[in-house]
């Protein structure tokens, strides 16, 4: 289960779609050629999303874990 507090790395190694959403959102991530460290929710808060989008993230996430041929 994908919360706001995994860390990107974990995150793209569990889902690895999830960098291709990310990037939609803005947020860019390890295979984006800019690697970030930290946590889903800090690198949502460094490009001013808030608590309702940060929420919204992880439930898209969590769909794409359980479903992943959507």
């Amino acid at each position: 289960m994908i919360d706001k507090k995994i860390w990107i790395e974990e995150l793209v190694e569990i889902l690895p779609d999830a960098v291709t959403y990310l990037a939609e959102k803005g947020i860019k991530c390890i295979a984006c050629g800019e690697p970030i460290w930290g946590t889903l929710e800090e690198a949502a808060r460094e490009k001013g999303f808030g608590e309702e989008e940060i929420q919204e993230f992880v439930r898209d996430l969590n769909e794409m874990l359980l479903d992943p041929h959507e």
